[in-house]
């Protein structure tokens, strides 16, 4: 992966939301990205500690995905809920991984999110449908630390 400051361009960000956008809109789930440079800790704890520090785990349904990506550690993580994990199949994150690592060996970063968010959006659609009472309860922005 490039340095942090060339990963994505303003434009890929907004991209990026545009599809996190499109993935929730006939959703209750939630998804967010968090993007940074590096970390001191594992990716899978580091991932769960913004999970939680971003409030994900207080949705409605625990239907939040994060998708945590540690730019010079050549890493990242898909972290869902226990709403979400409970009712997709066993193999989804991992096939939802192999979809981002993809574009990623290509050096398509923005490619490999947006179709990682819009493959867990058509299963967050598929097991948590939008009705008339759901609200967007989680930033569309893309996090960073």
């Amino acid at each position: 992966m490039p340095e942090s400051k060339s990963f994505l361009t303003q434009k890929d960000e907004n991209e990026i939301i545009e599809a996190i956008k499109l993935a929730e809109k006939n959703t209750s789930g939630e998804i967010r990205v968090h993007i940074e440079k590096t970390s001191k800790k594992d990716a899978f704890d580091r991932a769960m500690e913004v999970f939680y520090g971003l409030e994900m785990n207080n949705t409605k349904q625990s239907n939040g995905v994060l998708i945590y990506v540690a730019i010079d550690d050549r890493n990242f993580v898909i972290y869902g809920d226990k709403g979400i994990n409970d009712v997709v199949e066993d193999d989804f994150w991992n096939s939802t991984k192999e979809v981002i690592l993809n574009q990623f060996k290509k050096s398509n970063f923005k490619q490999g999110l947006i179709d990682g968010i819009l493959m867990a959006g058509e299963q967050l659609k598929k097991h948590f449908p939008w009705d008339t009472n759901d609200t967007n309860e989680l930033s569309d922005e893309i996090s960073k630390g």
